[in-house]
């Protein structure tokens, strides 16, 4: 090896030294950098002469890509649990804790404590405003409830409307470092420090855009990335995709999502791709995790069905002391002393369906005489015939067929639906105040018949010891369906005490016109009904199925949907914390393999240094060799 290689070799050792001492600075430099990825040179031998030189051709990031996959999924799955748990703990807040004041459950206790005392003291003025005082909390509680629970779901709108904002500031500046990188002419991870320095960056972008939503990042070899959602929808590639959502101003209980634009409240999010063309990502279920899903889902399904759970709760508690169900007279009347009807009679039953208002039902019970098998059927006034026909999810019954009655064209029309809907099972006739049904023995032999009808808030002292205590902002509740939807939705944040009541609480007590001032009809049947009125409750509050609804007293149903609620919220809990420790994890592995560890950068260091020395070393003794040289001559 001559003196010209061994100079030439040790320079490039100097070089290498150098560029590796510069890189070790940075990496100490940005130790606490958030997303930045240790880095180190990328040197390669060359032959120089009788020897090998070295020469530096890039820097390598030194990027686990496996646990960097890992952790961005963690990321999504942390950002939802995170959100949804966050959401359930402040609704949480809103029912209270179990028998605490201020709780919905101290709230209906309160007022049944009342009842209790007026039954007990029915002549007792105080008494009876300690009735309304209980009622006007359980209101005001119902509607506070309901106030929180559309407040969240207008956070969540918000929350996804900023959420996608985001989404589209990050997909933007991961295609703009897509287009500023270059296939790296080495091959490899190698790349150069510029380079490097972008890769860090756009990772740091994708990892902030898989908190928002769960996706799938493919690289090519000019380290470009393509970025999908979990479903496969193109998000990134050289052009970044755009995401609308159209967001709304005011979110009630009334306002719903659906996957027909006519008829949805609320807004979607959907992706606009540059050559054109669009996807609704919320209609397709596309983004199942990530903050994005969360908030979907909360908007959408979780605050829906907490606020379903309320307002069933609300017209229930209504119905129970204002519905009074009668049944049918038998027809023909019996005689005195009884008489045996001649053979093949027809024979049914006289209902008075004058009083009924929209959702007012009447109930028949018959047995199909070819299969002899009961069956029930509920039909079902309605004032609107554009929501004809009616589902029979109309009532919580899941055994009968429901069938709505238009009565907006006068009892005559009524009279032809009826007959038309049986088609001769059965024969409709007589008038709203004598409405006769006569059974076909050849068909059908009916077996019940009632209707319920609902007391409305003047009707006081009708003789009826039913009552409406509770109104819908002063109408009568009676769970009538109309265009705009049920009277049920979002009857919890409309619930009022009757003003009637409140002007003369003496109503409470007296329901006739002879009726005693201490008379316990009225406060007994209210709190029998309070104790012991038993309704089915539809699967949309999230208690029970289709197939088998649950079923209970007033109390009974509050507990279930109240621990539903709290079961929940520990449950989202203990999933994100649990989330968070699978993520603290994973981050912990990304920085103990990719990130900055000083006391390996300071070995490395001296070691340079070492290298450097010895390489400085070998150009000094060179110098000697050749001055030694030229004295020679």
């Amino acid at each position: 090896m001559s003196l010209n290689d061994a100079l030439s070799i040790a320079m490039s050792g100097l070089r290498a030294n150098q560029a590796a001492m510069s890189l070790v600075s940075s990496n100490v430099a940005n130790a606490e950098t958030p997303g930045y990825i240790r880095k180190s040179t990328d040197q390669v031998a060359v032959n120089s002469g009788n020897g090998s030189s070295v020469r530096t051709v890039g820097v390598n990031r030194e990027l686990d890509q496996y646990i960097q996959a890992q952790l961005r999924t963690e990321t999504s799955g942390a950002g939802y649990a995170s959100l949804r748990s966050s959401f359930l703990q402040q609704m949480q807040s809103l029912y209270g804790d179990p028998g605490s004041v201020g709780s919905l459950e101290y709230s209906f206790n309160a007022l049944t404590t009342a009842v209790q005392a007026l039954s007990t003291s029915a002549d007792s003025q105080s008494a009876r405003i300690g009735v309304l005082n209980a009622a006007q909390t359980l209101a005001q509680q119902l509607n506070s409830m309901t106030q929180g629970i559309q407040s969240l779901r207008s956070a969540a709108e918000s929350g996804i409307k900023d959420s996608v904002t985001t989404a589209n500031t990050l997909m933007k500046q991961i295609a703009k470092i897509n287009n500023q990188l270059t296939a790296n002419p080495q091959g490899g991870t190698s790349t150069d420090s510029n380079t490097a320095a972008l890769l860090d960056q756009r990772d740091q972008y994708v990892t902030q855009l898989s908190q928002l939503m769960d996706i799938r990042v493919t690289t090519n070899g000019a380290n470009q990335v393509t970025i999908f959602t979990g479903s496969g929808v193109q998000l990134v590639g050289n052009e970044a995709a755009t995401l609308a959502f159209n967001a709304q101003g005011t979110v009630s209980a009334g306002t719903t999502w659906s996957a027909d634009p006519s008829k949805s409240n609320l807004g979607s999010v959907v992706i606009e791709f540059p050559n054109g063309g669009s996807i609704d990502l919320t209609a397709a279920g596309a983004i199942k995790s990530g903050t994005i899903a969360a908030y979907t889902e909360l908007r959408d399904k979780t605050l829906v069905e907490a606020q379903n759970q309320l307002d069933q709760f609300a017209a229930s508690i209504s119905s129970a002391l204002s519905d009074k169900t009668t049944a049918g007279s038998v027809f023909p009347a019996p005689t005195v002393p009884p008489t045996t009807l001649p053979p093949g009679t027809p024979t049914g039953f006289t209902l008075d369906v004058s009083q009924m208002k929209p959702g007012n039902v009447i109930h028949f019970t018959y047995t199909d005489t070819a299969t002899n098998t009961q069956r029930e059927i509920s039909f079902m006034r309605v004032d609107d015939p554009s929501v004809l026909p009616l589902p029979n999810t109309a009532t919580t019954n899941p055994n009968d067929t429901v069938i709505g009655l238009d009565f907006s064209s006068g009892f005559g029309s009524v009279l032809n639906q009826l007959n038309a809907a049986l088609g001769g099972q059965a024969t409709f006739s007589g008038t709203a105040g004598a409405l006769t049904v006569v059974n076909n023995p050849a068909f059908a032999n009916i077996n019940a018949a009632s209707v319920t009808v609902t007391q409305g808030p003047t009707d006081l002292s009708n003789g009826s010891p039913e009552l409406a205590l509770f109104t819908d902002n002063g109408a009568a509740y009676s769970g009538g369906i109309s265009k705009n939807g049920s009277q049920m939705t979002g009857l919890a944040g409309r619930l009022t005490i009757n003003n009637a009541i409140v002007a003369d609480p003496s109503k409470l007590v007296v329901y006739g016109g002879s009726t005693a001032a201490g008379d316990t009809t009225r406060s007994a049947l209210l709190l029998n009904q309070l104790n012991n009125a038993s309704f089915t409750y539809s699967p949309e509050t999230g208690t029970g199925s289709d197939t088998a609804p649950f079923k209970g007293t007033l109390s009974s149903y509050m507990r279930q949907f109240v621990g539903q609620q709290g079961a929940a919220a520990d449950s989202a809990k203990q999933l994100a914390d649990g989330q968070n420790v699978v993520l603290n994890t994973l981050d912990k592995k990304m920085a103990d393999a990719s990130g900055v560890n000083m006391d390996d950068e300071m070995a490395h260091l001296l070691s340079l240094q070492n290298a450097y020395s010895a390489n400085a070393r070998v150009m000094s003794t060179v110098n000697e060799l050749y001055k030694t040289l030229m004295q020679a001559f």
